[in-house]
């Protein structure tokens, strides 16, 4: 039988690498890493040597996309041509001349893609550079043409044009290292000026905020899971992206471990879980069901994937005004208000640097290994008991209330 997405999806890793069938010599191969890839088997012509084809890995390449490409390999064969040597001319004839569109893939491949913050940085590319460059050549885009590309997005935003920059920047060194073209034509760019950015809610703002994200405030008509994770953010003080990608296995017990791999100073941060966090992440689960996502988004098109940072950064421009704040704010400003408070509450910086994962500096990176573990949870535990003051909560309720999963 053909396998299916959910077939696929509850294979599980084992000691060994090992693979499933599907059809027609096509088979799914899944790493001791979990890592999962497309394989065809077959044999061409009067030799009789077995040959192997890759399809790219899954979910990237999806079985509908995967059926389509072994189809198309199988009526190859049936022509007499080799599917093999077919997509080993096309890979050469991409190395020797890459498209944009060819870079960003291969950079996808062997660097961006391992980023805490990969899928930002790919979404900057593909909207604001990709359509004007798809179909060029690398080593025909110039410096000039940087410049033009990053003066349009920057009359419309400039942080979004710094961010840009810095991706390109950074894929067109990739591109010289790759030998895919002599030197970047963006080296020594200099990007443009930002503002600091000192947004802290204030209690006010807190109290309406919170009220606001009510899974029973209809007036705020956005995602329930998004208002979730808002909340999420201002408990715990992590990065947006990083309390968007938790998932069920990061939580154990009172503590949630965000792994090295998905954190931006690429070292392990433990995070305790107090009852108001606690009672967040149980009404988030209640809605992404048996994803292992926390936060899920309502538009994965039958694929799990957590949500987005600017879907809250989206969510908060459109319904803060409605709201009653009268000035903006992100999901990031949230991070910095909770930083704040805890300065407020007299929490050392040594500890409030902890708990927002922030990485120890000098000697003391070097030689301080203690965990914090306690003063980070007694912290935490100061906030949560000044929030429900500035909430007029008299203690910490762990009633998990359903929420009506809503879009918007």
């Amino acid at each position: 039988m053909s396998l299916t997405d959910l077939a696929i999806k509850k294979l599980k890793p084992e000691e060994k690498r090992y693979e499933v069938s599907d059809r027609g010599g096509l088979f799914i191969r899944i790493s001791p890493t979990g890592h999962k890839s497309w394989i065809f088997r077959y044999r061409f012509g009067s030799d009789k040597k077995p040959r192997r084809l890759t399809f790219g890995d899954y979910p990237t390449v999806s079985l509908a996309r995967v059926h389509e490409l072994h189809a198309k390999a199988l009526q190859d064969i049936d022509k007499g041509i080799d599917p093999g040597a077919v997509v080993q001319e096309q890979k050469t004839a991409h190395k020797a001349a890459p498209t944009f569109q060819d870079l960003l893939e291969e950079f996808w491949e062997k660097e961006l893609s391992k980023s805490p913050t990969a899928d930002e940085r790919k979404r900057l590319v593909v909207k604001d550079a990709l359509p004007s460059w798809a179909s060029r050549k690398v080593k025909s885009i110039t410096r000039r043409d940087a410049v033009l590309l990053i003066d349009d997005v920057r009359e419309r935003a400039p942080v979004t044009a710094n961010r840009l920059q810095g991706v390109l920047v950074r894929m067109f060194n990739f591109a010289s290292e790759r030998g895919i073209i002599d030197a970047s034509p963006l080296a020594g760019m200099r990007r443009g000026k930002e503002n600091s950015r000192a947004r802290i809610l204030t209690d006010e703002e807190i109290k309406i905020l919170w009220s606001a994200l009510d899974g029973d405030n209809r007036e705020i008509d956005f995602f329930s899971t998004s208002k979730l994770a808002l909340k999420a953010i201002l408990l715990s003080g992590q990065r947006p992206g990083e309390v968007l990608g938790m998932t069920r296995n990061e939580i154990d017990g009172d503590f949630w471990t965000i792994p090295s791999a998905r954190t931006k100073t690429r070292a392990e941060n433990r995070v305790p879980i107090l009852p108001m966090l606690a009672d967040v992440i149980e009404q988030a689960k209640a809605i992404s069901g048996d994803s292992p996502y926390i936060f899920l988004s309502s538009r994965g098109k039958g694929e799990d994937r957590p949500l987005r940072v600017q879907t809250l950064a989206n969510a908060l421009r459109r319904h803060t005004a409605s709201m009653g704040i009268p000035e903006r704010f992100t999901p990031h400003d949230l991070r910095r208000t909770l930083r704040t408070k805890l300065a407020e509450l007299g929490v050392s910086d040594m500890v409030a640097e902890q708990i927002l994962g922030h990485k120890l500096q000098g000697v003391m990176g070097i030689y301080n290994r203690h965990s914090y573990d306690i003063e980070k949870k007694h912290a935490l535990g100061l906030w949560e008991q000044r929030l429900r003051e500035i909430l007029g909560i008299s203690e910490a309720v762990s009633n998990v209330i359903p929420f009506e999963v809503r879009h918007g």
